[in-house]
């Protein structure tokens, strides 16, 4: 019997199960992940924290440079607590581009914000062991630092504690965002964010700042090279900061030319000859401290500061755009001509005090403890008293413990060990100085020089300080008697004039030489020459009261008391207000109050505020053009100023001018003006006890008037300014009073009677020549 076998029944192969759920797997974690997604969008329960919202997105903020313009349209400098302007595309040069996506996103014109492509060679990378990045986009960066993704203000969902979630969660905010900005913005916006929000190190936030901080240059400027090392910090701006880490930024720069010789941006031979040169800086960083003006840009601030308070901005986040009156050119003139002048003053007055102090009395004698009492006024002194709770013996000791620090010099800063104590005897033997220059017919400022070094003396000259102003008050005396009645050929004797005080004594001021010559003298002949006995006649004859009234009238703001010895000069004043004042005689009687700021601009560029001066009709027309015309015998033979301007400055065209010294030579002034620039200069120490000892070297016409002589030299000089050279301009109604003193004083006899009643009066007070 057969038997016969049963058929064996083939197993079904496990081959479509495996494929089977591996598709299930996939759409499965598609899903989840795709519901992930979601959930993170939506913040679901509070377990991811807060996306941006849309309106961020459309506005997408970041902190922006507030920058300040000159009247010429340069930077002068900016407002910032980061250091930030903003580029547009156009400024942006071919190399910069290629570099940055040949080395930090090849695929940024193909992918949508998530480079799929980029994140599955990562991904590959970690799962074979190699630690190796690359994964993110330029989006996703712009994502990461404009909306600061991983910040905690975004991320105080429930899982964001959770170890490795929190990473996942902030990668994940990243892709969302970027996808959004890809549909917001094209990709050469999404470009100028990246480069515009990067921090650079050194305090250059974005690409503009950054070309000047390292290169000083405009960023359309950049070499292949130089936009190298930029994009090489990309990946660690203090590891690869050229200035600080040269060999480490060489070799990323490197990196970064063959990325673009691999993708075709750069020929190999060219990167041959590149990648063997060092890094070539032009290293400024940006702050208060250098550029133009700087004293100018911190006064500034005061006034921005207030406005910004007033109307809802913030000066150092808001990108505005302000504009001045200040023209660059006259600045650096202004800028040159101090420290020309003062350098050549300071090595003066080192070689006048050497081997002795220069801080003394009247009579010339050291003060004691001069600097033990000063040192109390420092905040270094006030920090330690703080610390020390007031004991001395440890105030004392770190006061005088040397430690290593910076000083000015005139040939450049030093290094040196020295202690606080040395280092404020060896400042208060500097001379400082302040010069502002405006147009009198709009009160626009041209010029503001605050000091002689801005790092290292930070105190301003100009409107900060202010200090008596000798004999350059005297034109508003003589304004007054103009007003009176008096005129510039009116004629006083030149002998002594005691003026009784209301504490019963005599006020009976000498001339510049302690003599009186007896000689009758012209107002303006009295004026050019500065006689004093002729100012206390007309303080006399006018009240006190009367030329108070009249310096106030001009724009004068400090405190006047009203006393007869106010007639020369001893009562502070402002160089900012003296400027102001003296506008008032070449802008034909009505004062301008000096300003600087004509318009601010949002960062789009519409204009937020417009700024008008105020104005005052101060002076008849006829009162101060005859002002004019004896302020203008200084500058002719016989003048104060006359030698100075015609010969050292070979200025030839018609100039006002007055100088000013005061008690013991501790302040000298020069006040100059033509028809369309009034300027003023004062020189002096920080202390009124700081000054030269005799008056050949400290009157105003040696050390304050060739500041403004060499400045009007070098506005002259340059032929884009249009600075006129013209005579003043006369009134057009006719003047109602001779100019020539020749014809008006035909005839007439000076009225000396009232002079003479004043010659034998008891109780004299005899006070320091004021010039």
């Amino acid at each position: 019997m057969t038997t016969r076998q049963k058929p064996v029944k083939p197993e079904k192969t496990i081959y479509p199960k495996i494929v089977s759920a591996l598709w299930i797997l996939f759409l499965g974690g598609f899903a989840a992940f795709i519901i992930y997604i979601y959930a993170v969008s939506i913040n679901f329960l509070n377990l991811f924290g807060e996306l941006p919202n849309m309106r961020s997105l459309e506005n997408p903020k970041s902190a922006l440079s507030s920058e300040l313009y000159s009247a010429d349209n340069v930077v002068l400098g900016k407002y910032f607590r980061e250091n930030r302007t903003p580029a547009d595309y156009e400024e942006l040069p071919e190399n910069l581009i290629q570099a940055l996506v040949a080395t930090e996103d090849i695929r940024f014109e193909e992918h949508s914000g998530v480079d799929p492509e980029a994140m599955a060679r990562v991904a590959a990378a970690i799962l074979t062991g190699q630690q190796k990045g690359g994964g993110s986009t330029l989006t996703q960066q712009v994502a990461k630092n404009l909306f600061r993704t991983r910040g905690d203000e975004l991320n105080n969902g429930l899982l964001n504690n959770v170890p490795g979630l929190r990473t996942l969660i902030h990668k994940t905010k990243e892709w969302i965002m970027s996808v959004k900005l890809e549909k917001s913005y094209t990709k050469r916006e999404i470009m100028v964010m990246y480069l515009n929000i990067f921090e650079f190190g050194s305090n250059a936030f974005g690409i503009k700042s950054a070309a000047k901080t390292f290169f000083n240059k405009d960023v359309k400027d950049l070499t292949v090279e130089e936009s190298a090392v930029l994009v090489g910090l990309f990946k660690n701006p203090t590891y690869y900061s050229p200035k600080f880490q040269p060999e480490n930024s060489k070799h990323r720069r490197n990196v970064v030319l063959s990325q673009m010789v691999k993708y075709g941006f750069l020929p190999e031979e060219e990167f041959q000859k590149l990648k063997e040169k060092d890094i070539d800086l032009d290293y400024r960083v940006e702050n208060q401290n250098v550029g133009l003006a700087p004293y100018f840009r911190t006064e500034a601030s005061k006034f921005l500061l207030q406005w910004c308070r007033e109307n809802g901005y913030d000066l150092y986040a808001d990108g505005l755009k302000i504009y001045t009156t200040i023209d660059s050119r006259m600045q650096r003139y202004a800028e040159q001509a101090v420290a020309e002048h003062m350098k050549d003053r300071q090595k003066a007055f080192f070689e006048h005090w050497k081997g002795r102090n220069p801080w003394v009395d009247r009579d010339n004698r050291e003060i004691k403890n001069f600097p033990e009492v000063s040192i109390k006024r420092t905040q270094r002194y006030r920090s330690l008293n703080e610390r020390f709770d007031g004991n001395q013996d440890s105030i004392n000791y770190y006061l005088n413990k040397k430690i290593p620090m910076t000083i000015f010099t005139w040939d450049g800063e030093k290094d040196v060990e020295m202690s606080p104590m040395d280092s404020l005897k060896y400042y208060k033997h500097f001379l400082q100085a302040g010069f502002m220059a405006m147009e009198p017919q709009t009160g626009h400022i041209k010029a503001w020089v605050g000091g002689v070094n801005y790092k290292h003396f930070k105190y301003d000259h100009v409107k900060q300080g202010a200090r008596q102003p000798g004999s350059t008050f005297k034109p508003f005396l003589y304004t007054a008697a103009i007003e009176n009645g008096y005129y510039p050929c009116y004629e006083v004797i030149d002998t002594k004039v005691c003026i009784p005080l209301a504490d019963g004594n005599m006020w009976c001021p000498n001339n510049s030489d302690n003599k009186f010559s007896g000689q009758k003298y012209t107002l303006r002949k009295a004026l050019a020459e500065s006689v004093n006995s002729v100012s206390a006649f007309l303080v006399n004859k006018l009240g006190p009261e009367t030329l108070v009234k009249t310096a106030k009238r001009m724009g004068i703001s400090t405190p006047l008391d009203p006393n007869p010895s106010l007639a020369l000069g001893v009562n502070d004043v402002s160089l900012y207000d003296m400027v102001g004042a003296y506008g008032t005689f070449v802008n034909g009687g009505t004062w301008v109050e000096p300003n600087f700021i004509t318009r601010i601009e949002d960062k789009h560029g519409n204009v937020i505020a417009d700024f008008a001066p105020k104005t005052v009709e101060a002076l008849s027309e006829e009162t101060a053009y005859l002002m004019v015309h004896m302020l203008k015998a200084a500058a002719e033979p016989g003048g104060t100023a006359y030698y100075g301007l015609r010969h050292r400055n070979g200025l030839k065209n018609e100039i006002g001018a007055k100088t000013g010294t005061t008690q013991n030579q501790s302040d000298a002034w020069f006040m100059g003006l033509t028809p369309n620039l009034v300027a003023g200069t004062w020189v002096g120490g920080e202390d009124r006890s700081i000054h030269f000892r005799t008056i050949a070297l400290g009157q105003g016409n040696k050390l304050a008037m060739p500041i403004y002589g060499a400045f009007m030299q070098k506005v002259y000089a340059d032929k884009s300014l249009d600075v006129s050279r013209d005579a003043f301009p006369k009134p057009l109604a006719p003047l109602s009073v001779e100019l020539d003193c020749a014809k008006y004083n035909q005839g007439i006899q000076i009225d000396s009677t009232q002079q003479d009643e004043f010659l034998n009066m008891p109780t004299e007070i005899d006070l320091d020549a004021e010039i």
